[in-house]
C-alpha cells in the first residue's frame, strides 16, 4: 500500500534514515490518510535516541516538549512535528503518563503499547505499512477494537474511553464487544481525567456522524463526568408535543442539529431543567415553566466545570434561554431579536429550534416548521437588503447627537435607542436627514 505523505514528512523520516535510524509516520496521520480523509497533523516515530533526534536535526529549530518521555518537536517550514523514540512503558498510577518509559529499538514495542488497532499501524517508503494488529482489516469493517486487553489499555489512560467513543461517533464505526464491555466497566476511571482533556474528545464526540447511537448506548459513561443528565434518563414528559422520554428526545435533538460545537452542546442540555420544573394540570398533562432559565444556570455550570471557553458559555447559555421563544414570521419581533443576540446568534437559534421541533412528536409539526421557515426568509431578507436592526447599522450616531447639543452619554444612548425603535417599528426610515429631526423632537 503507498501512502502519499506531504514533503515535509518525506523529509524527516529521510533524516533520520540518513543518520542511520528507522523512521515511520504512525497512527492518526496514517488511519486518516488509508480513509482518504484531510490529514492535519503527521507524527512519527523512530530508533533513534532523544538526543540522536536533536542531533539529526542540529540545523533546525527544535523543541524539547516531552525528552522523558522521548519526544522531540521538530520545525520544518514553519509547522511542528512531533517525533518519539519507540518506547515501552510502566503503569499509568495517575491514569494518564506511565510511570516509567524504556527506549527501544524495536518498532512493534511501540505499536504495542498504543490504544487501538487503527491507530497502531505505521508507514514509511521504504518499507512500506506496518500494521501487525489487524487495523487494515478493522477500518474496513468498520470497528474500534482495543489491542490486547481493553481493562489493561483504559486503565493506562483513562481518556482512552472517551477517545473510542470520539473515534465511534466521527467515524461511524461500531466498537468490537470486548472493548465496549470494558467501556462500561471501567467507566467510572473518567473521574480521573482533568476537565480540560475530557472537553476536547467530548466536543468531537458531539459534532460526530453518529452521536445519536453513542448518547443511546453510551449514556452512563457520559453521566461520570456529566452526571446531571441522569434525571433525563427514562424521564416521561407526558405531553403532547412529545412522544419521547426527554433523554431520546435530547439525543434526537443533538443529531438534528448542525455538527458544530456549540450548537450541540446547548442542544445536549437545553431541557435539562425539565425535570425540576415539571408541573402537572388537572388533565394530567406536564407542563415545565421557566424550564430554560434552571437549563441555562444548569449548563454554565457543567461547561464551567468541565473548563470550557468562556465564549461557550456565553452562547450556549443565550440559545438555551431562548430555545424555546416562539418567533412569528414579523420583521419588526426578528429584528428585535437580531439587535439584542446578534444577527448569528439568530441564525444559530434558528438552527436549533429546528433540531427542537423535528425531535418532538408530529402534534403541529408542519405548522411550527412552515412558521420557522417564514422567520427563516424575513432574516435572510432583512440581512441581505442591509436593513437597519441594530446601532451599527443606525444611519446617526453618538456624534451626530452631539451636534444637537445634547452632551449627557445616558440621554444619548437613550436618543439612538429610540431612535433604532422607530426605523425597527417604520415610524421613520433610516436615513440621516429623518433620523436628525426625530432626534431633535426627543431632546
Amino acid at each position: 500500500m503507498k501512502i502519499n505523505m506531504p514533503d515535509d514528512a518525506k523529509l524527516i523520516i529521510r533524516t533520520l534514515e540518513d543518520n542511520g535510524f528507522e523512521c515511520f509516520a504512525v497512527g492518526g496521520c496514517i488511519r486518516d490518510s488509508i480513509l482518504e480523509k484531510t490529514v492535519n497533523d503527521w507524527d512519527f516515530t523512530t530508533s533513534a535516541t532523544p538526543d540522536e533526534i536533536l542531533k539529526s536535526f542540529d540545523s533546525y529549530t527544535t523543541v524539547d516538549i516531552g525528552k522523558k518521555y522521548g519526544t522531540i518537536c521538530v520545525v520544518v517550514n514553519g509547522k511542528n512535528y512531533e517525533i518519539t523514540t519507540y518506547r515501552t512503558e510502566d503503569n499509568y498510577s495517575d491514569s494518564r503518563h506511565p510511570d516509567s518509559v524504556s527506549f527501544s529499538k524495536n518498532l512493534l514495542d511501540d505499536l504495542s503499547r498504543r490504544d487501538f488497532t487503527v491507530n497502531a499501524m505505521a508507514y514509511n517508503d521504504s518499507i512500506g505499512l506496518v500494521d501487525e494488529y489487524g487495523g487494515i482489516d478493522d477500518l474496513k469493517l468498520g470497528v474500534i477494537r482495543c489491542i490486547g486487553d481493553p481493562d489493561v489499555r483504559f486503565s493506562e489512560d483513562a481518556l482512552r474511553i472517551l477517545r473510542a467513543l470520539r473515534f465511534a461517533s466521527v467515524y461511524g464505526f461500531s466498537i468490537e464487544s470486548n472493548t465496549s464491555q470494558s467501556i462500561l466497566r471501567n467507566r467510572n476511571n473518567l473521574s480521573l481525567i482533568a476537565p480540560e482533556r475530557i472537553n476536547k474528545e467530548f466536543s468531537k464526540l458531539l459534532c460526530g456522524n453518529t452521536v445519536d447511537f453513542i448518547l443511546r448506548r453510551y449514556k452512563d459513561v457520559i453521566a461520570v463526568f456529566i452526571p446531571e443528565i441522569t434525571c433525563m434518563f427514562s424521564f416521561d414528559q407526558n405531553n403532547k408535543h412529545h412522544n419521547k422520554d426527554l433523554w431520546r428526545h435530547t439525543v434526537s435533538a443533538v443529531k438534528n442539529t448542525t455538527p458544530d460545537e456549540i450548537l450541540r452542546i446547548a442542544m445536549l442540555l437545553h431541557d435539562i431543567g425539565k425535570p425540576m420544573t415539571v408541573q402537572t394540570d388537572s388533565l394530567g398533562v406536564s407542563h415545565f415553566p421557566q424550564h430554560q432559565k434552571l437549563s441555562s444556570a444548569m449548563a454554565t455550570t457543567i461547561l464551567k466545570r468541565l473548563r470550557f471557553p468562556s465564549y461557550y458559555l456565553n452562547d450556549v447559555r443565550i440559545l438555551i434561554e431562548h430555545h424555546d421563544d416562539r418567533l412569528e414570521p414579523d420583521r419588526a419581533m426578528i429584528k428585535r431579536y437580531m439587535r439584542d443576540l446578534g444577527s448569528d446568534m439568530v441564525s444559530m437559534l434558528l438552527d436549533i429550534q429546528r433540531a427542537d421541533i423535528l425531535a418532538q412528536s408530529s402534534y403541529k409539526r408542519v405548522e411550527k416548521l412552515n412558521t420557522l421557515d417564514e422567520v427563516h426568509t424575513l432574516y435572510l431578507d432583512i440581512l441581505n437588503n442591509d436593513e437597519c436592526y441594530s446601532l451599527d447599522t443606525l444611519a446617526v450616531n453618538g456624534k451626530d447627537i452631539i451636534h444637537l447639543g445634547v452632551q449627557s452619554g445616558e440621554k444619548i444612548g437613550l436618543i439612538l435607542n429610540t431612535l433604532l425603535d422607530k426605523v425597527i417599528d417604520d415610524e421613520v426610515e433610516n436615513i440621516k436627514e429623518e433620523l436628525v429631526a426625530c432626534a431633535l423632537t426627543l431632546i
